[in-house]
C-alpha cells in the first residue's frame, strides 16, 4: 500500500493497469502499489481519460459530476456562478459539483428566433457571434423579414438577432426618406424635329414597403423609365418655340403622369422640375441670331417712336414761335446763351456795325 494525499478542492481517480477502480476525495488516502491516481481540480471542467460512460457506472463518481449532453441541432449556454462561460456544442460534457454553481440554457436551433433570456452583451461577444445572425434596420428604414423565401413580418428600426441554422433568413430594406432622382442629358426631338437635351428631376418617397420590395423588381429603375417616357411624350408633341414658351408646364405634366403610375410601385411622387433645357450648338446659334434680330427690330421701333415724338415737339414749338414774337426772341436768346457758354473770348472787328448788330439781336 502507498499513502496519497488529496488537497481540498480536488479529487482523485484511481486506475490499475489502465482500468478505473474508484474515486478518492480530499484527505490522506491509501492505494495499492500498482494503482495510479489522477488528480482533478473541482474548479475545472472534468475531461475523462477514458470513455465517460464507463466512468459514470460508478455511482459515487456519477453523483459528484453534472453531465450535460448536447444533441444535434442544439447549443447549450454555459454559466458559472451567474457569469457566462461559453457555448457547448454537440457532445457530452461533465463538470464537478460543489465548488462552483453551473447553470445551463439549452437552445433548440430548429427555431431561428432567440426566445431565451440572453442579454445583448452576451450576444455581441466574439465567441457567440459565430452562432447568430445580426441584421440592422436604421432609423430611416423599414424592412421585411424573409424566411425560406417567404414574407414573415415587417421590421421597424432596431437591431435583430437570430440563431444561425439551416433556415434561410434575409432582410429586405427600404429607405423611407424623401429621395431625388435625376434624368441628365436626355436627348429628345420636338414635333418640328429640333434636337434638345433636358435635365429633369423628381422627388419621391416609398409609402408601401411590401409593394416596393416584393411586388416590383427594381422599382426605382421603373420610375426612372416612366419619367423618361413622360418627357418624350410631352416634348414630342410640341414645337421648339411652343416648348420654350411653356417650359414650366413640362414639370406639371410629368408629375401628374408619374402619380398615376407610381402608386403601383409603392412610391409617392412629391415634386418634379426642369433644371435645364440645352440646345445643340448649331440650333443655339440660330436662336441667338433670331434673338438679336428681334431685339434690333425692337430698338428700331423705339428709335422711330422717339424721332417722331421729337419732330412733333419741334413742330409745336415752331407754331408757337410763329404766333408769338416774344417767344421767338426768348428762344433765340436761349441759343445765344448756349453758344456763349462754350466761348472763352470774343474778338470783334468791323467797328460800330458789330455793336449795332448786337443791339438789334437783344432789342425788342
Amino acid at each position: 500500500m502507498k499513502r496519497i494525499r488529496i488537497n481540498e478542492g480536488k479529487v482523485g481517480l484511481v486506475f490499475r493497469n489502465g482500468d478505473y477502480r474508484r474515486v478518492i476525495t480530499a484527505g490522506v488516502q491509501w492505494v495499492g502499489f500498482l494503482d495510479t491516481v489522477m488528480v482533478y481540480s473541482l474548479a475545472d471542467q472534468f475531461y475523462a481519460s477514458k470513455d465517460l460512460n464507463i466512468l459514470l457506472k460508478d455511482q459515487e463518481l456519477a453523483d459528484m459530476l453534472e453531465v450535460v449532453s448536447v444533441r444535434d441541432n442544439e447549443l447549450v449556454m454555459h454559466y458559472v456562478d451567474d457569469r457566462f462561460n461559453g457555448i457547448l456544442t454537440v457532445g457530452q460534457y461533465a463538470f464537478w459539483k460543489g465548488l462552483k454553481d453551473h447553470q445551463f440554457i439549452r437552445i433548440d436551433l430548429s427555431d431561428y428566433n432567440i426566445t431565451q433570456d440572453i442579454g445583448k452583451d452576451i450576444l455581441t461577444r466574439t465567441e457567440v457571434q459565430r452562432y447568430i445572425r445580426v441584421f440592422v434596420v436604421e432609423s430611416y428604414e423599414k424592412a421585411l423579414l424573409m424566411v425560406d423565401g417567404k414574407l414573415e413580418k415587417m421590421l421597424d428600426k432596431g437591431i435583430y438577432y437570430f440563431w444561425r441554422n439551416t433556415t434561410a433568413i434575409s432582410v429586405l430594406k427600404a429607405d423611407m426618406r424623401k429621395l431625388q432622382m435625376e434624368v441628365s442629358g436626355q436627348e429628345i426631338l420636338t414635333s418640328d424635329k429640333a434636337a434638345l437635351r433636358i435635365n429633369f428631376y423628381c422627388q419621391y418617397q416609398v409609402v408601401d414597403v411590401e409593394q416596393y420590395l416584393i411586388d416590383n423588381k427594381d422599382a426605382v429603375r421603373q420610375l426612372y423609365i416612366l419619367m423618361q417616357l413622360a418627357l418624350r411624350e410631352y416634348i414630342g408633341g410640341y414645337s421648339l418655340d411652343e416648348l420654350l414658351e411653356q417650359k414650366s408646364a413640362i414639370a406639371d405634366y410629368v408629375q401628374e403622369y408619374l402619380k398615376s403610375k407610381a402608386n403601383t410601385l409603392g412610391i409617392e411622387v412629391w415634386d418634379c422640375g426642369v433644371k435645364d433645357i440645352i440646345l445643340s450648338g448649331e440650333l443655339r446659334n440660330i436662336m441667338n441670331q433670331v434673338l438679336v434680330a428681334q431685339k434690333q427690330a425692337q430698338a428700331n421701333v423705339i428709335t422711330r417712336r422717339e424721332e417722331t415724338a421729337s419732330t412733333r415737339s419741334l413742330l409745336n414749338t415752331a407754331k408757337l414761335m410763329e404766333d408769338n414774337e416774344m417767344l421767338f426772341k426768348l428762344k433765340e436768346m436761349e441759343y445765344v446763351e448756349r453758344i456763349a457758354d462754350k466761348i472763352n473770348s470774343i474778338s470783334l472787328s468791323g467797328g460800330n456795325q458789330v455793336v449795332d448788330q448786337l443791339k438789334e439781336i437783344f432789342s425788342r
